[in-house]
């Protein structure tokens, strides 16, 4: 397939799944995620991480995208900070793990596209608490696999 084949299929990939966000079976968005449930699943998370040695920062945001609570673990890269925030915000905005973008995305060959604030790479997803997205948490630091470890831990003290 030709670059320009390839931009154009990327593209017309990310389009179908910002389209998704209109489906009726997608669920609505419900009351932010309050500071204290933040922390238990950032705890969680980072626990995780610690049980596999995988130094990452934590980064929990309410629904807008707005940073609720972030802990970065001793060692991390400096970039992941900033990464986990971008993650979870897309993850928050779109109403999907941030792999649904990276696996689009990687389908485009050496090309890169994107959506506006989405970080397309794994370790980031919608916290839902009664059918109802409240939020979202990412993981940044590691493997995209070892960011949804750590991400999915914290999902799982919900």
């Amino acid at each position: 397939m030709s670059i320009s084949n390839w931009t154009v299929a990327a593209a017309i990939g990310l389009l179908s799944m910002s389209s998704l966000a209109h489906a009726e079976d997608e669920p609505k968005y419900g009351t932010d995620i309050s500071v204290d449930t933040a922390k238990i699943i950032a705890a969680a998370a980072v626990k995780e991480c610690a049980a596999h040695n995988w130094p990452m920062a934590i980064a929990v945001t309410d629904t807008h995208g707005a940073l609720v609570y972030y802990e970065k673990m001793d060692d991390t890269e400096l970039g992941s900070a900033q990464a986990a925030q971008e993650k979870a915000a897309a993850a928050a905005l779109y109403k999907r793990p941030t792999r649904a973008f990276y696996d689009v995305t990687a389908k485009a060959g050496p090309f890169m596209l994107t959506m506006p604030g989405v970080l397309a790479a794994p370790g980031a997803w919608p916290v839902v608490r009664d059918g109802k997205i409240i939020g979202a948490m990412a993981a940044s630091g590691g493997t995209g696999d070892q960011d949804d470890v750590c991400a999915k831990a914290g999902l799982a003290a919900m």
